[in-house]
């Protein structure tokens, strides 16, 4: 019988994973799945994402959500403009920018002690 904890980490690695193949599904731009757990109590898994433009940051924030949604997931927060948007998922936080915006934030370079997963090993 697995214990809360297991299932908080199954659970997050889902959560993950579906967003991150969500995104791709809508054409998202280099999809990074990163393991921040050892770096950070923030959240397990950050998934980043590029949009082409605000209407495709919005888009793809809204595929996401509707994704996880589906599967049985509540998002916690949603805030951001138009050139970032965050979904919090408590143990995971999906990230989708413009180019310029991502580029700004350096989000990769920020954590880059974390573990850069494939979409089919998150």
């Amino acid at each position: 019988m697995e214990n809360k904890q297991d299932l908080a980490v199954k659970q997050a690695a889902e959560i993950a994973k579906i967003a991150a193949e969500a995104l791709d599904s809508k054409k998202g731009l280099d999809v990074t799945v990163l393991a921040v757990a050892e770096q950070t109590v923030l959240a397990d898994y950050f998934v980043i994402a590029t949009g082409t433009s605000s209407t495709h940051v919005k888009a793809l924030i809204d595929e996401a959500e509707y994704k996880l949604k589906e599967a049985g997931y509540e998002c916690g927060h949603l805030e951001g403009h138009g050139d970032w948007k965050l979904l919090d998922y408590h143990s995971v936080i999906i990230h989708v920018f413009t180019k310029e915006a991502r580029e700004f934030y350096k989000l990769e370079k920020l954590w880059s002690g974390a573990e850069a997963l494939p979409i089919e090993e998150a």
